[in-house]
């Protein structure tokens, strides 16, 4: 197909910019190219620019949505970079279970959760190590902007090359049943995640305090006033106690003064600043 145009490119970076936050820059361009390129195919629009002017002419709706799901990243694996569940099995969860042990309950959230393999490795990590946690009130929710990658989260399906990236043999027999699709995750441990969709640009849905708050991989791609507003809300529902984990090249530096970084198992979590002295005493 013929390259993209200057004009239709800006329209369509400005579209995703407006509805998700994202930042497309010029530069992108093949990347926008051939990510609609099969959406234009599918909804037999003819051309890319048969297909942007279609979107030109049409409220905001369906089809607009499709573009801004197309062009969000859903690059992800099973533990995926590691440090983060060690951390969260070596100190993170140890430290909640003492925090949390008179009242028993746990609420995790996970943002940004693509096709699950991210909500789903902590919920393995939790099973997996904390057996006592069974018998507490639980929740672990997770969010994305893209209802298809909520579906696939809630169906919990993945392909033999997709459990072959991150996940352990015992861990694959445990919590996952083989079938001609390749495998699912089991209707016992799907259920016990919660899936919505969910745009951090946009409004947030009502959430409960949250002990422990994984969004990584995601904030590099926003503009300097929504990561603020991010974390600023997200320090709104974190516990006093509790942990934001954020992906390896991110970090709260010159967007919210009201976190302090932790370094712990090789990688760094994110704590309320009031909470220095609790932090140390909860992890010694």
């Amino acid at each position: 197909m013929k390259d993209i145009s200057s004009d239709d490119l800006g329209f369509i970076c400005d579209l995703v910019r407006e509805r998700s936050a994202i930042v497309l820059e010029p530069e992108k361009a093949y990347l926008v190219q051939s990510r609609l390129e099969p959406l234009a195919k599918s909804e037999k629009l003819g051309t890319l620019a048969e297909f942007v002017r279609t979107l030109r002419h049409l409220p905001y709706g369906p089809l607009h949505k499709k573009v801004v799901d197309a062009m969000t990243t859903n690059e992800t694996s099973f533990f995926r970079d590691l440090v983060p569940f060690q951390a969260l099995r070596e100190h993170i969860v140890p430290a909640l279970l003492k925090q949390n042990r008179t009242i028993q309950r746990l609420r995790i959230w996970c943002g940004a959760s693509s096709s699950g393999q991210e909500p789903y490795s902590i919920l393995f990590t939790v099973l997996d190590h904390f057996p006592e946690l069974q018998s507490w009130d639980m929740q672990v929710i997770a969010t994305d902007i893209s209802q298809e990658m909520v579906i696939r989260c809630q169906e919990g399906q993945y392909s033999q090359l997709e459990v072959n990236r991150g996940l352990t043999d015992p861990v694959l027999k445990k919590y996952f049943l083989q079938n001609d699709r390749g495998w699912k995750v089991r209707d016992d441990v799907r259920s016990k995640i919660e899936c919505r969709e969910m745009n951090l640009a946009g409004p947030w849905p009502a959430f409960p305090k949250l002990d422990l708050v994984f969004l990584r991989n995601v904030m590099i791609y926003f503009d300097l006033h929504t990561k603020k507003r991010i974390l600023g809300n997200i320090r709104g529902l974190l516990e006093p106690h509790g942990y934001l984990v954020l992906g390896a090249s991110e970090s709260t530096m010159n967007l919210d003064d009201q976190y302090e970084r932790w370094t712990i198992s090789g990688t760094s979590v994110y704590r309320l600043k009031k909470e220095r002295d609790a932090f140390t005493h909860a992890v010694s």
